[in-house]
């Protein structure tokens, strides 16, 4: 098992549980890129509190966040990854997602002939090279399992075959099933921050195919904000990615300059997040939880600019221009009653809450003898 960031971990969490309840199955763990960095709160440790064992250690961030230094990263990755695989020999590496990481986990894998499960393929995310990245790893992957049965066609038309690939849902929502989420004054208590009244909870990540620092954009958000008066704000930090120092220095400074009103944490872990997100009045920002995990929990989301652009979405989901008159008017839309209870009502194509027990099960039972080898199946096009 491969993670190298907070809510990746978040999302692996239960697959992770159930792999290393069952005798079948030894669970190696990776930890690597954000989790072993100080700048976004060694979060490496938050898997060591929940009583895993972590196998290897992988360096892949460079202190710089530009072009450049994120294609570094993904060489040092290979190299620490190649170390990695060679000491651990896995029978087959799990990864999720589509971070610049896992790109170099899932090289090293193919380079070593190692079998890959890719969780989260499939997707669409036109604003970022994550678009690219997924796809890739979709190639170098034996197993998949996706989040939408949309999700899962996209993947054969890939050339993937079908009896490899796997809807089971988003494990995102595995969370909201299973955990005991905390009420408003436990929260607050928790964050250490009152969210008793009316707050929204704000996550903005960088859109690396775009050009434009993210401080205009969250300048932006902010000067809709200032329509908002009677709202507080909780605000979790950016993704590693291009140009995230621009956005970390940017919403560091605003819950700086108004401390009554805003809070900033780099990590809430998956309990608090989610905790946030369901007594908050709307999610704001950029961040795919807001399309996966906000509908299932029935709070709003605005989902600002093209980050998300491809993405399947619920009828809780107003997508927005970053300009602060677009971004007032959709969060305008998301606090009036009647799209409240739509919210609330609204139906989501991610699942029923059981994508890691389903997940676990296949990697339980697959047969990995001569897996490393696939065909690529072409579709019958009508002449």
């Amino acid at each position: 098992m491969v993670t190298g960031t907070r809510a990746e971990y978040g999302l692996l969490y239960w697959l992770m549980r159930e792999l290393a309840k069952t005798s079948e199955v030894e669970l190696q763990i990776i930890a690597c890129a954000m989790h072993l960095s100080p700048e976004y709160g060694e979060t490496y440790k938050l898997i060591e509190a929940d009583g895993f064992s972590i196998d290897a250690k992988v360096e892949t961030l460079l202190s710089g966040d530009t072009p450049t230094a994120i294609a570094k990263s993904i060489g040092l990755g290979c190299i620490g990854f190649s170390d990695a695989f060679e000491r651990l020999a896995p029978d087959i590496i799990v990864i999720l997602g589509d971070r610049y990481e896992i790109l170099a986990a899932a090289q090293a894998a193919l380079v070593a002939r190692i079998p890959v499960a890719h969780i989260h393929g499939g997707e669409r995310t036109e604003g970022l090279i994550d678009e690219a990245i997924r796809h890739a790893v979709t190639k170098m992957a034996q197993l998949h399992f996706t989040a939408t049965e949309e999700y899962r066609k996209r993947v054969i038309q890939l050339g993937e075959g079908p009896e490899r690939v796997f809807a089971f849902g988003a494990p995102g929502l595995d969370n909201i099933r299973r955990l005991a989420l905390l009420e408003r004054s436990a929260l607050s208590e928790s964050i250490d921050f009152d969210v008793t009244s009316p707050y929204f909870l704000l996550t903005y990540h960088p859109v690396t195919l775009i050009e434009d620092k993210p401080s205009q954009a969250i300048a932006e958000l902010i000067a809709a904000l200032d329509g908002f008066p009677g709202h507080k704000m909780v605000i979790t930090a950016p993704n590693a990615d291009t140009q995230a120092h621009d956005a970390l220095a940017t919403l560091r400074a605003y819950a700086q300059d108004n401390p009554r009103r805003v809070t900033f944490a780099v990590s809430l872990g998956q309990m608090r997040y989610l905790s946030v997100m369901k007594h908050a009045d709307a999610v704001l920002g950029n961040s795919s939880s807001g399309l996966i995990e906000a509908p299932a929990l029935g709070t709003p989301t605005v989902n600002m600019g093209a980050r998300q652009r491809g993405r399947q979405r619920a009828a809780s989901v107003i997508d927005c221009e970053e300009t602060a008159t677009d971004i007032k008017a959709a969060i305008d839309q998301a606090l009036s009653p009647e799209f409240v209870a739509r919210a609330e009502e609204a139906e989501h194509p991610f699942g029923d809450g059981t994508a890691s027990l389903r997940i676990a099960a296949v990697l339980r039972d697959v047969d990995l003898d001569g897996i490393i080898l696939k065909s690529f199946h072409d579709l019958t096009v009508a002449s």
